[in-house]
């Protein structure tokens, strides 16, 4: 008998992360639902996504997060839920990011992680088959400026480093996540697994970053090293100013992964399975191919 690929619901798909999942969907042959707010946006971009998505095979299905109606149609129709927007069956959660099992800052995140954790329980205590993707940082996040808080391009003359700058971080292209999330789909060795994404390639400290950005402009900046003492006053004095959220998270994420090192601590093995290892054959863009767009 010839196997059925798995039929898929995108909520998100007009998303940039969405997006890449729903055409991985379809190249991978799974019939590819995606849930639409409007048939006929405004957005130039949205429309062209969803024109270009519904005439490669997307079925677009009306409805919302908000619609508990349209949405509990939409999952009736599918075996399987990829979810790429932020909120609250096979399931794939709306993650994509750190292992909110693993995070050592819930004093400080505003709950941005324990909520995270909570939609977890709620699933496994409904007994919904799942895979969670922990694929920590995107590259088009933190990265482009090398984590330099209130820069947007790379630095040229001075760079700062937070802690020792030897706690390593990872970063991964979106549609390197996508590619993955869809290979998981109707792989059992996800099912009821966190699948993380820790390529070589991809896993960098701060001092790391700053000898390959060295490199590529041919000049060695001077080094600010920031203690995480400092970094924690920095992060509370945003607090007191009332920097409002989410403005307010960009030191806590470079502390959480660049002092607690809260992508690297511990081993994969332990708590879920390597999709480097599952998926040998996925050619990952690596950081120093990111950079090298930078220069």
């Amino acid at each position: 008998m010839e196997e059925v690929e798995s039929r898929v619901l995108i909520i998100g798909a007009m998303g940039r992360l969405g997006y890449h999942l729903a055409k991985f969907s379809l190249e991978y042959c799974h019939p590819t639902f995606i849930l639409i707010r409007d048939s006929s946006p405004t957005d130039p971009e949205r429309a062209q996504k969803l024109h270009f998505l519904s005439t490669v095979g997307a079925i677009p299905l009306k409805g919302s997060l908000e619609d508990e109606k349209s949405l509990v149609e939409a999952v009736k129709q599918v075996d399987v839920i990829i979810c790429s927007i932020p909120s609250k069956q096979k399931f794939i959660p709306s993650e994509f990011g750190v292992d909110p099992d693993k995070v050592q800052i819930s004093v400080l995140d505003h709950q941005f992680y324990s909520r995270k954790a909570e939609i977890r329980r709620l699933i496994e205590a409904a007994g919904i088959p799942y895979t969670y993707i922990c694929c920590n940082f995107f590259m088009s996040y933190l990265l482009p400026w090398l984590a330099q808080p209130g820069l947007k391009t790379p630095p040229r003359d001075k760079v700062t480093i937070f802690g020792d700058g030897n706690t390593k971080a990872v970063f991964m292209k979106d549609v390197d996540v996508a590619a993955c999330t869809i290979s998981a789909i109707d792989d059992p060795r996800t099912l009821n697994k966190t699948l993380y994404l820790r390529p070589p390639g991809n896993v960098y400290s701060m001092n790391e970053l700053v000898a390959i950005w060295e490199n590529k402009i041919d000049k060695k900046l001077e080094k600010i090293y920031v203690p995480e003492e400092e970094l924690l006053k920095k992060i509370k004095a945003c607090e007191i100013a009332e920097t409002p959220y989410p403005d307010n998270m960009e030191m806590i994420f470079i502390y959480s992964a660049f002092v607690k090192g809260d992508h690297t601590y511990f081993d994969i093995k332990s708590s879920g399975v390597d999709g480097t290892q599952l998926y040998p054959h996925f050619k990952f863009t690596t950081v120093s191919d990111y950079l090298d767009t930078l220069l």
